[in-house]
């Protein structure tokens, strides 16, 4: 018999090792007063679910975690919305599988 085995997202990305290089993220959200669709969007679209809304209405991130896979980037850093950059060397996500 031949039983597949249903792996979610979250147990994949729980494998995932992040190094956090304190004081230093590599992703900043730029200050607002009214967020814009496109921050909100990062809330439901970030895979690793790094994006926030507060309950002042404010969008932010918390960068640990984060798989780095540049979502945001295409999403928000072209408008200014945010700034993106890749961490430092030895710092940011480490991959168990892959």
């Amino acid at each position: 018999m031949n039983v597949e085995t249903v792996v979610r997202v979250e147990d994949k990305l729980f494998q995932n090792r992040y190094l956090v290089d304190a004081g230093r993220p590599h992703i900043t959200v730029t200050p607002h007063s009214v967020p814009s669709p496109r921050l909100l969007s990062l809330t439901r679209i970030c895979p690793a679910g790094c994006y926030a809304q507060t309950d002042s209405g404010q969008v932010e991130i918390t960068t640990d975690g984060c798989v780095e896979c540049g979502t945001c980037r295409v999403v928000a850093e072209p408008t200014g919305e945010i700034t993106w950059n890749y961490p430092r060397g030895g710092f940011g996500v480490l991959f168990k599988f892959g």
